[in-house]
């Protein structure tokens, strides 16, 4: 991989963070910068989106993969709505989604994965449940 500047790490941060989380939520995170997060959101968006979600080893499919088995198996339930989006976003669907919270039961645990699906219904209704746009 190309050594980047700063800069441009960030540059390349925002423009792969923007396209997997949409435009909306990076605005929202980034009207909610305080100077207590400035430094933290800054480092997150050179290192984790302009650096290892940039990387050319994997897809943003198989990323998504990656970090929703990651999300669930360490209990990091407070993003794992973001990152559901996320991956629908880079091309997975819900029973993918579901399947890959199946796997993650085995490994990581039942309670782990019931919460994963409890957010997955939370996260994207089924269509016409409880008055859901079909």
């Amino acid at each position: 991989m190309t050594d980047l500047s700063d800069s441009a790490r960030y540059e390349q941060g925002m423009s792969v963070r923007r396209q997997v989380l949409g435009d909306a939520h990076v605005d929202r995170a980034n009207a909610a910068i305080t100077p207590d997060t400035t430094d933290f959101q800054n480092f997150i968006t050179r290192t984790a989106w302009g650096d290892v979600w940039s990387r050319p080893g994997l897809d943003r499919r198989s990323r998504s993969i990656s970090v929703l088995s990651s999300l669930v198996a360490h209990g990091h339930d407070e993003e794992l709505a973001m990152h559901i989006r996320a991956a629908i976003t880079n091309g997975l669907t819900r029973e993918e989604i579901g399947e890959i919270f199946l796997q993650t039961a085995i490994y990581s645990g039942v309670p782990a994965a019931n919460t994963a699906f409890r957010i997955l219904q939370q996260t994207l209704p089924q269509p016409g449940a409880d008055g859901a746009a079909e």
